[in-house]
């Protein structure tokens, strides 16, 4: 369909409004006038909705093109509106942000068509309103509603590709490996007879792309009722962070309306940092999640349904299936949440278990603040054999100031969230006991951190104080966020 068709499309559904329009009524009594629209039969009118799944819109109002009385107002990014039931005919519309004045130039302005009889239909408001190619630029789809027949058991889902700058895509029901819908390109949808989901159940839902079909990301669709039919619409942006309001995600809708936004799965990265513990596999469950990592080793981002899971670690062994015997170290993850990532530190010793500081995993949520005069560093304190530190920049006369910005840091901590932001610059830091009173540094590190200006990066300390045979020695982890998959590079201390 082109964007010219698109858009009269979008002018059959919202002009014809006027019809609702407070002085449109004809006052004449004569016997021939029709019934009002809500009481005539579905065959005589048109019943429409909105989909709101343009990322850089703002919410608006709909106008009747001419009109200076607003049909619909507010109408916000990730909104469904319930069905209007609309007076067929030739209509045309004017958008505009919410509030703006009505006498105001229109952000967007449809061509005109005519709406027919016994039209149901959902139309989707997508693509960039500030677009920089007609590839991804404004439009509107509108999709007649003809979903096939139930079928026991299951659900009807229509999934509609309307993310502007995501590339043609596959759709694997059940994440299982097998591509169910290939070649789905950019605006298009998967057939106005849907797709079957099992119902009842959370269903996982792939997105794959590329000529070998890789996975892109995935999602768990909440359980949905025998029989529904639902529209579901991927939207937002790739190149966003999953938990930012513009990330990509799915938009749903049920003959009901708005059944919610649905996040990607949560994503894990591992990072080894236990001095004393050798290369591992990871495995939940029978499934591996990682292998051959040894210390320092970040591992391929991992993306499970959301939920809470005990992680096993073996000593690395060839096959990529779970040994038999018992796991050399095992912990449980907090509750995983759709939308967000996460670094899991795995650290402490394998050769105190049951002490205080005996292997253990560190989650840490990424959520830098977007920064880009500065590195945001959000510092993580994983060497299990270091007091509570302070670390800054050395001062002239050697040691570590006492108003130092990470002040008694200890063994599990890190620094706030949003991470601590540091200019361009190369900086000697020093790390210092908290309770030393010379406030002497025990180690000091060249760092620059102009590569990282506006990224956000954790600094993991991990390692060491005194190492015992081949153990590694007190070092940072520098796990860069900025790009996917996420890297991490050592960064010893100075001798």
């Amino acid at each position: 369909m082109t964007q010219t068709r698109w858009k009269s499309w979008m002018a059959v559904l919202l002009a014809g409004l006027a019809v609702l329009a407070p002085g449109c009524d004809d006052d004449d009594d004569d016997d021939t006038t029709p019934p009002p629209i809500e009481e005539r039969p579905d065959e005589e009118v048109s019943k429409l909705r909105i989909i709101h799944a343009s990322p850089d819109a703002p919410a608006v109002d709909i106008y009747a093109a001419g009109s200076t009385t607003p049909l619909l107002t507010d109408v916000a990014y990730g909104d469904t509106t319930e069905y209007l039931t609309l007076e067929p005919g030739d209509v045309a519309v004017d958008i505009r942000p919410a509030g703006a004045p009505a006498e105001s130039a229109p952000v967007f302005t449809t061509g005109t068509l005519t709406l027919t009889p016994g039209l149901r239909a959902t139309a989707i408001a997508t693509g960039l309103l500030n677009g920089d190619s007609a590839s991804e630029s404004f439009r509107v789809l509108v999709l007649p509603e003809n979903f096939g027949e139930d079928q026991a058991g299951q659900a009807r889902v229509r999934i509609v590709h309307a993310s502007p700058d995501a590339p043609t895509v596959g759709i694997d029901l059940g994440n299982d490996g097998s591509v169910d819908v290939a070649d789905l390109e950019r605006f298009e949808d998967t057939g106005e007879v849907g797709v079957l989901l099992p119902a009842d159940t959370a269903a996982q839902v792939g997105i794959t792309a590329g000529p070998n079909n890789e996975r892109v990301t995935a999602f768990t669709v909440p359980p949905l009722p025998e029989g529904v039919e639902v529209f579901v619409v991927a939207s937002g942006l790739l190149e966003r962070k999953p938990r930012e309001e513009q990330g990509f995600l799915l938009l749903t809708a049920g003959p009901e309306g708005d059944l919610g936004e649905v996040r990607q799965n949560p994503v894990v990265y591992a990072l080894h940092a236990s001095p004393d513990a050798p290369e591992v596999d990871i495995f939940a469950g029978d499934t591996e999640l990682a292998g051959e990592l040894s210390f320092g080793d970040l591992s391929k981002p991992i993306q499970v349904p959301p939920g809470t899971y005990t992680l096993d670690f073996f000593a690395t062994a060839p096959g990529g299936t779970r040994p038999p015997d018992a796991p050399a170290a095992s912990s449980g993850t907090p509750e995983l949440v759709a939308g967000e990532r996460y670094l899991v530190v795995a650290s402490g010793y394998l050769t105190t278990q049951g002490g205080p500081r005996s292997f253990t995993l560190l989650p840490y949520a990424e959520a830098f603040s977007e920064d880009p005069n500065s590195a945001r560093v959000r510092v993580v304190h994983a060497s299990a054999g270091a007091p509570a530190v302070d670390i800054a920049p050395v001062g002239a006369d050697g040691t570590v100031p006492a108003d130092a910005p990470v002040n008694d840091l200890n063994f599990s901590e890190a620094t706030p969230a949003e991470g601590l932001p540091l200019p361009a610059a190369t900086v000697e830091l020093g790390v210092a006991p908290a309770a030393a009173s010379d406030r002497a540094p025990i180690a000091r590190f060249q760092l620059d951190s102009a590569p990282f200006v506006g990224k956000g990066v954790f600094a993991v300390a991990a390692g060491a104080l005194t190492p015992l045979g081949n153990q590694p020695g007190f070092q940072l982890l520098m796990v860069d966020t900025s790009e996917t998959p996420w890297e991490a590079r050592a960064v010893q201390p100075e001798e």
